[in-house]
C-alpha cells in the first residue's frame, strides 16, 4: 500500500524512433520548401531581367558566339551573359547583382534592387564587348593591308672590302719589308766587322 501523502507520477509513454524520424522529415520538408521558394523567386526575377534584355541580346551580331544569355538552374539560378559574367540575386531575393570573374577575383559591376539599373549595366557591358571585337577585327585587317603594301626590299649586293681591311694588309706587308731590310743591314754590318778576320783566315789557308 502507498501512503496517502505519496504522489503518484504518471507513466510516460515510450519513446519511438519512428516518431523522431517523422519529426526530422517534417523539418527537412519545411526547409526544402523554403529553398524551393527562394530558388523559384530568384529564377522568376532573372527571367524578368532576361525578358527586359531580350532586344539587346537579339541585336548582338550572329557571328559572336562568346555570349551565353541563358538562365541556369540549380540552388542559385544565374543569368549568364558570357563565360565570365552573370547576374544573380542577393540573399534578400530583391537585389540584382551583376558580377564578373577577373584574375584578381570576382568584382561587382552593378548592384541594385531596380531591374532597369542592372539591365542598363548589362547592355553597356555587351556593347563594350562588341566594340572590342570590332576594333580587334579592324586591327587585323589593317595589318593585312599593310602587309600587302609592304615596300619591296632589294637584295643586298656582296659586301665590298673596306679601306680599313685593305690598309691592314698594306701595313702588314710594310712591316715585313722593314724587318727584311733590317736583317740585310745587320748582315752587312756583321760582314764589315768581321771582314778582316775572314781575309786573314783565307790567307792562312
Amino acid at each position: 500500500m502507498t501512503d496517502a501523502g505519496d504522489k503518484i507520477t504518471p507513466i510516460e509513454p515510450s519513446r519511438k524512433l519512428a516518431d523522431a524520424v517523422r519529426d526530422v522529415k517534417n523539418a527537412f520538408a519545411d526547409r526544402d520548401d523554403v529553398v524551393v521558394d527562394m530558388r523559384e523567386a530568384h529564377r522568376m526575377r532573372l527571367d524578368l531581367l532576361a525578358s527586359e534584355l531580350a532586344p539587346v541580346f537579339a541585336d548582338v551580331p550572329a557571328d559572336m558566339d562568346s555570349f551565353d544569355f541563358a538562365v541556369s538552374s540549380g540552388l542559385q539560378p544565374r543569368l549568364w551573359i558570357d563565360a565570365v559574367s552573370h547576374v544573380a540575386m542577393g540573399r534578400d531575393r530583391r537585389t540584382y547583382r551583376f558580377l564578373r570573374d577577373t584574375r584578381i577575383g570576382r568584382v561587382v559591376l552593378a548592384e541594385s534592387t531596380e531591374m532597369k539599373v542592372v539591365a542598363d549595366a548589362v547592355m553597356r557591358y555587351v556593347a563594350e564587348r562588341v566594340v572590342e571585337r570590332q576594333r580587334m577585327m579592324e586591327g587585323s585587317v589593317e595589318s593585312a593591308v599593310r602587309g600587302l603594301h609592304r615596300p619591296v626590299v632589294q637584295e643586298a649586293e656582296p659586301p665590298i672590302r673596306s679601306e680599313s681591311g685593305r690598309n691592314g694588309w698594306t701595313t702588314f706587308f710594310a712591316g715585313l719589308g722593314l724587318i727584311a731590310a733590317g736583317a740585310l743591314v745587320g748582315l752587312a754590318v756583321s760582314l764589315a766587322l768581321f771582314w778582316d778576320r775572314i781575309m786573314q783566315m783565307k790567307i792562312s789557308f
